[in-house]
């Protein structure tokens, strides 16, 4: 029998941490992210990302504007990827991560194979 097809997913942490939890509470659930997310490299459910720095730069055909450029619950404050065999497996895995009952939520979101075409329909085309 064959194993099934694993696509990849990304997924973005976004949010902060809850207002008023303590810095013990805080690691306690960083601990047990890393945990987690170390038990899910070792089972290839998991591809490495990384945390993104504080600062960055917005890049538009006008300017290039200094960031942060989100609201605090948007905020962007890492990456990785999951080997999954579909979207809700993917968020299946994601409603697994610890760092949820602190505050923190979790975007996953395919990861398209196909090279951008001007005539199908994606993200950027406008409605």
């Amino acid at each position: 029998m064959n194993a099934p097809e694993r696509h990849d997913y990304l997924v973005l942490s976004r949010g902060q941490w809850d207002r008023g939890l303590s810095p013990q509470v805080i690691q306690a659930a960083i601990d047990a992210f890393y945990a987690w997310y170390d038990r899910l490299l070792e089972e290839g459910k998991v591809l490495p990302g990384q945390r993104l720095a504080r600062e960055g730069k917005l890049v538009s055909r006008e300017r290039v504007v200094d960031g942060p450029f989100s609201e605090a619950k948007e905020v962007i404050g890492g990456y990785w990827f999951f080997r999954a065999s579909s979207l809700d497996e993917a968020a299946a895995l994601a409603a697994q991560n610890p760092c949820l009952a602190c505050g923190l939520s979790f975007e996953v979101r395919p990861v398209e194979l196909v090279r951008a075409n001007a005539f199908a329909r994606t993200n950027e085309t406008p409605d």
